[in-house]
């Protein structure tokens, strides 16, 4: 099962967020920073529902209303105006919408493997895709890849199955290796940056968030694309 206490806010990262954000294109800083608050957003929705039908519910109405980006002005709530006034001009609501899939993949009970791949194609690989086209680098597997380490990466830390936090993290790893392994174009290197951080995550956890050996990797990763 899922731990839902214990997933992150956004808070919890704040420093090293700050940092990714300032490796991205100046121009495309305030649409990543939207793409990773409705990661967010939906994530708390897991964090602070008990009910599976009442999560459902609220995965559906972010649903909808990320549709809805694709042909109304956004309403009253700032994670959606601030996407549909920085990120919908490139990204379709349609398309930010598959995230709100890889969410509902963590309500089957009991939780499956097939349910994790769920979860990291869309929300990692949905994110990181979406995040590309923002940032106008051109497709690529190994991005893609890169996010669905990530979101298990991530999901790893908030499983309480032995069995699938096993899983979760052999995946993440076998991801992340694969994508890091790769040359990032330099306005790709704020996703690059997410992807190490995961890979820390996994790999050094005796140096948490704020380590200074973290800041460190991130700046080679800046200057290198490695």
């Amino acid at each position: 099962m899922i731990e839902t206490d214990h997933f992150p806010t956004p808070s919890a990262t704040a420093t090293e967020r700050a940092l990714v954000l300032g490796y991205a294109p100046a121009g495309a800083r305030d649409g990543l920073a939207a793409l990773l608050a409705l990661d967010g957003r939906l994530g708390a929705i897991l964090r602070t529902t008990r009910e599976p039908l009442v999560g459902q519910m609220r995965l559906t109405w972010w649903y909808e209303a990320l549709e809805a980006l694709d042909r109304a002005p956004p309403p009253a709530e700032p994670t959606l105006a601030t996407l549909g006034e920085t990120v919908v001009a490139r990204v379709s609501g349609a398309v930010l919408a598959q995230q709100v899939e890889g969410w509902e993949a963590l309500l089957e009970a009991p939780l499956t493997a097939t349910a994790l791949e769920l979860h990291a194609r869309g929300r990692g690989g949905s994110l990181f895709a979406a995040a590309a086209t923002l940032l106008r680098v051109p497709p690529a597997e190994a991005i893609e890849r890169a996010g669905e380490g990530w979101a298990l990466a991530d999901l790893t830390r908030h499983l309480s199955d032995p069995y699938l936090a096993a899983v979760a993290r052999t995946a993440a790893l076998t991801r992340l290796s694969d994508a890091l392994g790769q040359h990032w174009p330099a306005r790709a290197r704020a996703l690059g940056a997410l992807a190490w951080l995961a890979r820390l995550d996994l790999t050094w956890p005796t140096r948490p968030t704020g380590h200074p050996a973290r800041a460190a990797r991130l700046l080679w990763h800046r200057l290198s694309g490695r």
